[in-house]
C-alpha cells in the first residue's frame, strides 16, 4: 500500500499526528499490511522550490514533519511528483530543490528514507537531473501512464535511468489526456513489464488506476492486480 497525502488539512492527516500513526501500525498489524512508500502530492500542490521567503520556511518545516511522520510508521520511500504544479520551470528551481535535498542527506540516512521523484522530464534530462543525486538516497518513480500521455519511449527511459527506478506507480492514460482503465489508454503495458524485467526491477507496483465507472472498486482493483501479476510473470 502507498499513502498519499495532501496540502490541505496537512496536520489533520493521521500521518502527522501520534495517535494517528499507533492506529496506522496497529492496523498494518491486524491486517499484515506494509506501506512501504508515501506519494507528496501536498509537495506538488505547494512546492517549496517554487516559493520566497517565509511560505518557502514553512514548507521546508512541512517536508521535515512528513519525513518524520513517514520515518516513525516504517515509510522508507517518499515521492516527490515534479509534474503538473510542481513542475521545474527553470535551473533556479532544480537548484534550489536539489541543494535543499542535498543538505538532508544525513537526516534521511539517520530515518532511514529515500526520496525518490515523479517527473514529467524528458529521459535524457531525467538522467542529468537523477545523476546531481547520491544513489542509495535518491531515485526515480516511474509512472507508466503518466509517461505514456508524455509520449516517452520506455525502451528510452529504461536505458536513460533504469538502474535508479525504486518504485512503479501502474497506470494507464491516452497521450496527452487523462486516466482510464488499464488497457484503454495508450500505455505498452507489454513492453513496459519487458524492459522492467531487463533492468532487473524489484520493487513494487502501486496501482494508480482509473476508478471503476460501475462503483465496484474492489473488483476493478481484483482485475487490475491480475493484469499486473500476468504481464510482471
Amino acid at each position: 500500500m502507498e499513502w498519499t497525502l495532501d496540502q490541505e488539512k496537512l496536520y489533520e492527516n493521521p500521518l502527522m499526528t501520534v495517535s494517528g500513526q499507533k492506529k496506522i501500525l496497529s492496523l498494518c498489524k491486524k491486517h499484515n499490511m506494509y506501506i512501504p512508500s508515501l506519494t507528496g502530492d501536498c509537495f506538488m500542490q505547494a512546492p517549496f522550490w517554487k516559493s520566497t521567503d517565509s511560505l518557502e520556511n514553512k514548507l521546508k518545516k512541512d517536508f521535515v514533519a512528513i519525513c518524520d511522520a513517514c520515518s516513525a510508521i516504517g515509510i522508507e520511500m517518499i515521492v516527490i511528483p515534479l509534474v503538473d504544479n510542481g513542475s521545474l520551470e527553470n535551473i533556479e528551481q532544480e537548484t534550489k530543490l536539489i541543494d535543499y535535498l542535498l543538505s538532508l542527506q544525513s537526516f534521511f540516512e539517520e530515518k532511514n528514507l529515500k526520496i525518490l521523484f515523479e517527473s514529467d522530464i524528458r529521459p535524457y534530462e531525467l538522467k542529468r537531473f537523477i545523476g546531481k543525486l547520491p544513489e542509495g538516497l535518491f531515485g526515480v518513480n516511474y509512472d507508466i501512464g503518466n509517461s505514456a500521455a508524455l509520449g516517452f519511449n520506455s525502451i528510452e527511459e529504461f536505458s536513460s535511468y533504469g538502474s535508479r527506478i525504486l518504485n512503479v506507480h501502474v497506470k494507464d492514460r491516452v497521450l496527452g489526456g487523462t486516466t482510464v482503465a488499464l488497457g484503454y489508454g495508450d500505455a505498452d503495458f507489454e513492453t513496459v513489464f519487458s524492459g522492467l524485467k531487463k533492468i532487473n526491477y524489484q520493487g513494487n507496483f502501486i496501482l494508480q488506476t482509473a476508478r471503476a465507472v460501475d462503483q465496484d472498486h474492489a473488483g476493478a482493483i481484483s482485475r487490475y492486480r491480475d493484469m499486473v501479476q500476468a504481464w510482471a510473470a
